[in-house]
């Protein structure tokens, strides 16, 4: 029994009186249910419910409907249940291939309190028919299902993907083993915060800098003054934050340089998002001959007569896409320029925030979690027009 199965009492009703149940990526799974096909014979199904939680206790559902896996359910002389079908479906959810979605609610509240009462409401709407030509027919197996082994690197279910519908989609993410964020300053930061509720494996941070006062007022959460006064590295203050969600943070307190870029190399992915553009000419060159892809984000906030102005950038580089770098110069790679605009250092939280999801949205279009028609490698925001340009198509 799962320690969800046994910590839910709605789970553990189920598993107690019979049924097979199993969950897993944020679904609950109940196989071997009777149903009557269209031909008139007694088949089983599946049904596949979203689960509500909260850490690992269920809640009540938050929709009555279900999805199945089987023929068209039918009475008990063949004719489609047409009062519980509310149409056709074909998604892939918790790795069950579902044909069609149900739709009854309950009679009075039309909500269900829990998954038991739900469960077994569904259950007997398939079953009557099937126990009609078959009276042995039951969803009630007292069949162990063992839960598949699953490496999870969250410590709690990603129910969000499972309401959401798009389970399968996020696992997508799932194969990537290793990606770094160098540089944990605002930018770097969020997309740390972003990037976090992915299941990729393990997520490296480089930064030697350490977490002071003024980072807190661009930085995603918020700091206490214990907190700040302990002046904890970078590295370290985000680790145990987002370690509260998730494993396989890594902290690597070092300012990535020419003795430790080799640590880059089995990455699958980097975000560079540091200020130094010196700095960055080194990981820029060591990164595409390693042949890993990255994004590179910068930012020019220039202080006009009455109100802020500037740019954000998101450069893209992937091994069948590098040209553009240095023919078209799109990463600035020198510190203190005037007249260079992503070299000015002024940082304001939201700015931070829309740079990080920016770059995230782009490495999930390349890693096919999102559509992209134009493969864009260059886009820079423009703020004062409120216009995002993209550039560097393939």
């Amino acid at each position: 029994m799962s320690p969800l199965t046994s910590r839910s009492p709605d789970l553990k009703r189920l598993q107690d009186e019979g049924f097979e149940v199993d969950v897993k990526d944020g679904h609950l799974i109940v196989t071997h249910v009777p149903y009557v096909a269209g031909d008139r014979t007694v088949r089983f199904g599946i049904l596949v419910s979203e689960l509500t939680l909260a850490g690992d206790i269920t809640q009540a559902p938050s929709t009555h409907v279900v999805y199945f896996s089987g023929d068209t359910p039918c009475d008990h002389k063949g004719q489609p249940l047409n009062q519980l079908i509310n149409g056709p479906s074909d998604s892939m959810l918790a790795g069950v291939r579902t044909t069609f979605m149900f739709s009854s609610k309950p009679v009075g509240t039309g909500v269900y309190n829990d998954y038991y009462e739900k469960v077994t409401a569904y259950a007997a709407i398939l079953s009557s028919p099937a126990q009609e030509l078959d009276p042995e027919a039951t969803a009630r197996t007292y069949r162990v299902v063992p839960g598949e082994p699953q490496d999870c690197v969250f410590r709690y279910a990603d129910t969000a993907s499972s309401r959401a519908g798009i389970g399968t989609t996020t696992q997508r993410l799932a194969s990537i083993e290793n990606v770094a964020i160098v540089g944990l300053g605002g930018t770097g930061a969020y997309i740390l915060d972003l990037v976090t509720k992915t299941p990729v494996a393990r997520i490296h941070l480089f930064d030697g800098d350490r977490f002071l006062q003024h980072n807190a007022f661009r930085a995603p959460g918020a700091a206490s003054a214990e907190e700040l006064k302990g002046a904890p590295l970078k590295v370290d203050y985000y680790a145990a934050l987002y370690g509260k969600m998730r494993y396989g943070i890594v902290p690597r307190p070092v300012f990535v340089d020419e003795t430790s870029a080799e640590e880059l190399r089995e990455m699958d992915f980097v975000f560079l998002a540091l200020d130094q553009g010196a700095a960055k000419r080194l990981l820029v060159e060591q990164l595409e001959e390693y042949g890993v892809s990255f994004v590179d984000v910068g930012m020019g906030i220039l202080e006009g007569d009455d109100a802020l102005t500037g740019l954000l950038r998101i450069t893209t580089s992937v091994p069948s896409q590098r040209s553009h770098i240095h023919q078209r110069q799109r990463i600035p790679f020198v510190d203190g320029d005037e007249h260079n605009a992503y070299a000015r250092n002024i940082q304001i939280a939201d700015l931070n925030a829309l740079n990080a999801a920016l770059a995230v949205v782009k490495w999930k279009k390349l890693c096919g979690f999102y559509a992209d028609l134009e493969h864009e490698h260059h886009s820079v925001y423009q703020l004062d027009g409120n216009i995002l340009t993209n550039e560097d198509t393939t």
